[in-house]
């Protein structure tokens, strides 16, 4: 596996550096402090598998990079290495094609699990606690907590995913949702006309009390403990 690692703070490059190298002897890792250095190094070598990005960088604004990488490369993941654990941040990253963001303040051992949930083909998001942060939440934030609202489910915890009652197609749609699908996707995959696939969309958003893809991740993100949709992606499609 071949890592891109695009951060402008030496310390924290060789810290991520010197995580992903433990992760096993076939790992290799390339380390640059910003967005010109990442467009040469991906000119130069278009292999990498997977990126991590800082959003703070120097010469360039890490939400405007992050667009531009997911269009230039939309094969290689992308996972968001950020100092900020903003919902607002989250959000936004994950709608412009973040498969995965890890706050600095996590663990090694989080930071290990996020890349290893995203380099099998999952999303990661940390577990959201922003409102203990006191901080204002966007609109789509509510998709974090909606889930709560289901029938019999405890306010302060949220349910299992089976207390939405989803049908095994609604499961299997909501599985390739995660993955970050288009609808036509996954009408090729579940062999189904992109007309029904979207009728099965709309229904699991329904259910689930959200309005988007990037809710729905939130949304399912947080019947994990670890935010992970992983648990999700694994089920066998029927």
């Amino acid at each position: 596996m071949k890592v891109l690692l695009i951060d402008d703070h030496p310390l924290i490059l060789q810290a991520l550096q010197n995580v992903i190298q433990g992760m096993g002897s076939q790992v290799s890792v390339v380390g640059v402090n910003g967005a010109r250095a990442a467009r040469e190094a991906l000119a130069a070598d278009g292999s990498f598998d997977l990126m991590l990005l800082d959003l703070r960088l120097g010469d360039a604004d890490g939400f405007e990079l992050l667009a531009e990488l997911r269009a230039g490369w939309p094969a290689v993941p992308v996972v968001v290495v950020s100092a900020s654990d903003r919902s607002a941040d989250v959000i936004r990253a994950i709608d412009l094609g973040a498969m995965g963001f890890v706050p600095k303040r996590a663990s090694n051992e989080i930071l290990t699990e996020a890349l290893n949930v995203v380099m099998s083909g999952g999303i990661y998001v940390p577990p959201m606690a922003m409102r203990s942060h006191g901080e204002p939440l966007p609109d789509d934030a509510d998709a974090m907590h909606a889930v709560a609202a289901a029938p019999g489910a405890d306010a302060a915890k949220p349910p299992a995913l089976s207390a939405f009652k989803l049908t095994p197609r609604q499961t299997d749609v909501l599985g390739l949702l995660l993955r970050g699908q288009s609808n036509k996707l996954i009408a090729r995959e579940l062999n189904l006309s992109v007309e029904t696939v979207k009728d099965h969309v709309a229904a699991v958003l329904r259910t689930l009390g959200v309005n988007s893809r990037t809710q729905a991740v939130l949304a399912v993100s947080q019947m994990s403990s670890h935010g992970s949709v992983a648990p999700w992606l694994s089920r066998p499609m029927h």
